[in-house]
């Protein structure tokens, strides 16, 4: 997808998620104690962890996935454990260097593997995959362009697609505008709410989404979380 302005975002978040907030999120991501706070987002992302995963095949022996936004590899893992060839990848390089540190030091066997790079989960040099999962990578862009990356996907992928998306909701309403008050240095980047009807026309409108069907989806809602799951398949 050649998009400046989804050029623009997704270098926001790579600097966001590479410098600004790195430290953060390998706390959160750990089993360090956090504060109450975050520790509604850490329940909130183990929760929708395990919900895509639970739309997954119990046993994934030599299937293909993608994990889109892989942060510090905690989907790639379980994946892995059920025998699938991840490739997890992520904008940033300080994440994705923890994840594989992490992976190494806790998991050196595996049933299948992991290959972690830093880069544009879009990249048609991923190659072609049965399963692709994009945790939380999607959020910071609008409507058309989550379409859009949806459907660079679906032509490398051969049986499912699972998203999530901020769902427009007043509490999001709310804590976006409460967001805009930090100074601009501190500021993560912003939520972008979507419909979940305007996204799904915005799919139906993709050529390359042909074919595919809406299926089961899932709302996660625990404090500062609040995330749509959604699965798309063949």
């Amino acid at each position: 997808m050649n998009s400046t302005a989804y050029e623009q975002r997704r270098s926001q978040i790579e600097h966001y998620f590479d410098r600004t907030a790195a430290q953060a999120w390998a706390r959160l991501t750990s089993n360090e104690p956090v504060g109450r706070i975050r520790a509604t987002v850490r329940a909130g992302r183990d929760a929708m962890r395990e919900t895509l995963l639970s739309w997954l095949p119990q046993d994934m022996t030599g299937l293909r996935v993608l994990d889109a936004g892989c942060g510090t590899g905690a989907l790639a893992l379980q994946a892995a454990l059920r025998g699938a060839d991840v490739v997890a990848i992520d904008l940033s390089p300080t994440l994705v260097q923890l994840a594989a540190e992490r992976m190494a030091a806790e998991h050196p066997q595996l049933p299948g593997s992991v290959t972690f790079g830093s880069g544009d989960m879009l990249s048609a040099d991923l190659g072609h995959f049965d399963h692709v999962v994009c945790m939380d990578s999607l959020i910071h862009y609008d409507t058309p362009h989550i379409a859009q990356a949806l459907a660079a996907l679906a032509e490398r992928t051969r049986s499912s697609m699972l998203f999530t998306y901020a769902p427009r909701t007043p509490l999001l309403a709310a804590m976006h505008s409460v967001g805009r008050l930090f100074p601009r240095s501190d500021r993560s980047p912003q939520l972008s709410p979507v419909s979940g009807t305007a996204l799904h026309s915005a799919m139906r409108g993709q050529s390359a989404l042909q074919g595919w069907q809406a299926g089961r989806t899932q709302r996660i809602a625990q404090g500062f979380y609040t995330s749509q799951a959604w699965e798309w398949h063949r």
